[in-house]
């Protein structure tokens, strides 16, 4: 037998167990070594105006409760300076916080942060005082109505002109994806979409997705047509379109990033007037198709997509339910009264254009909520610091159409799965 190579088999399994070894040593951690737990001494984080709220935190590090570490808070109404700062003690592995209280209703927000091991951890928690009296602090304009009225004919007065592009690479056995092309406005203002349509032949419920707040591209989906809906997300900037190379598409969204300040000055002027008009006209599009079934239009959407699923509920009484999640453009005015206000937080950190406050309240989601007449889902997190339950739950207040509120405690600006199955269960008990 060759010694050399019995030593190389030798070397070959020692090397082989130090690699189990070191894979050992260095496996990822499969939870966290410091945990905590932060809870209201109210666990529905629900308080009458006036009532002192308190703030219980556990920690444990490896299991163990966390002694003798201090623990750094500040509490104030949300979105606004902190009006208390201090710090505390953690002590057998619990430190009590006190939040404060209000005096008229709205959310308060506490955030903590402290040390273990050389790690920082830090979370933060937003409680409400009354918060089902909460009402939008923005006006609404005398000719609100006779506005959007105008604007919305406006649109209609223009072919839709539907280019459809059938899209193989996205479309699956029993799914027909395409890009869809709408004239959407006056001045030959278009947008692009994707269009996700069952392939069985039948009639089919149609559901608009207008999207989120930024500039990035749209993908296609096909969740929503499995399930039997006609579907189609949008992406609301003019010549936008998702299936051209980033330099191209970037070329066309990138002047317009801050697109949410263009045109403020006046309310003809402003960005959304041909987004808002934009989505009514793409349920007038879904409605034109041969495969919708004549009966059920719906809408949803997050963030700004949540909004514009307000707005277009509002404007096209073809829509017969909507699901708007964390919905911003909400309560737009707030901050210029002290209170937090939606996103994109106008007035919260400085003055706006003159002539954005008379514009805003044309634009506020909370002026068209009062509009809706369909069943709505309504979904947020108390602890979004983006579209703040402040003005999320002062508009929902203003809903009079059949409403039911699926608000979480512990969620920022996300959604849990749970919650998306329970809108869509929703959604489909609105069938008919």
């Amino acid at each position: 037998m060759n010694i050399k190579h019995i030593s190389i088999g030798i070397l070959a399994a020692i090397s082989l167990i130090f690699s189990f070894e070191a894979d050992a040593q260095f496996s990822a951690e499969r939870r966290a070594y410091v945990e905590t737990i932060s809870v209201p001494d109210h666990p529905d984080r629900v308080y009458a105006v006036g009532e002192q709220a308190t703030l219980r935190l556990e920690a444990y590090a490896g299991g163990v409760p966390v002694d003798g570490v201090w623990v750094r808070y500040q509490s104030g109404d949300e979105l606004m300076p902190p009006q208390v700062k201090d710090s505390v003690q953690i002590r057998q592995g619990v430190a009590y916080m006190p939040i404060g209280t209000r005096t008229e209703p709205g959310f308060k927000t506490i955030s903590y942060q402290f040390e273990v091991a050389g790690q920082k951890y830090r979370d933060m928690v937003n409680v409400g005082f009354s918060p089902e009296k909460l009402q939008p602090l923005t006006p609404v304009p005398a000719d609100f109505d006779e506005f959007w009225a105008k604007v919305v004919a406006e649109a209609e007065a223009v072919d839709l002109n539907p280019v459809v592009t059938p899209l193989p690479q996205y479309s699956t056995e029993t799914v027909e994806v395409s890009k869809v092309k709408l004239t959407v406005g006056p001045g030959g203002r278009n947008i692009y979409a994707y269009l996700s349509r069952p392939k069985d032949g039948k009639k089919h419920p149609v559901l608009f997705d207008p999207p989120g707040a930024g500039n990035r591209k749209r993908s296609s989906s096909t969740f929503y047509a499995d399930r039997g809906y006609i579907y189609m997300n949008i992406n609301i900037h003019h010549d936008a379109d998702s299936e051209l190379p980033d330099d191209q598409y970037n070329a066309i969204v990138n002047p317009i990033a801050d697109y949410t300040h263009m045109g403020i000055e006046d309310p003809d002027s402003f960005y959304y007037k041909a987004v808002y008009a934009a989505c009514s006209r793409c349920i007038d599009y879904l409605c034109s198709l041969p495969d919708w079934d004549g009966k059920n239009v719906g809408v949803t959407g997050g963030s700004q997509g949540g909004a514009l699923t307000i707005v277009t509920a509002a404007l096209n009484d073809k829509v017969t339910f909507c699901a708007p999640f964390y919905p911003a453009l909400c309560d737009l005015l707030g901050a210029t009264q002290g209170r937090a206000p939606g996103w994109p937080k106008y007035y919260l950190n400085g003055p706006e254009k003159q002539g954005a406050e008379n514009t805003l309240a044309y634009y506020d989601v909370a002026n068209f909520a009062r509009k809706v007449t369909c069943p709505v889902f309504y979904a947020f997190g108390y602890n979004d610091p983006t579209c703040c339950p402040t003005s999320t739950y002062a508009v929902y207040n203003v809903i009079t159409a059949p409403k039911t509120l699926a608000a979480t405690f512990t969620n920022g600006h996300w959604r849990f799965s749970v919650t998306n199955q329970e809108a869509i269960a929703w959604m489909e008990a609105q069938l008919k």
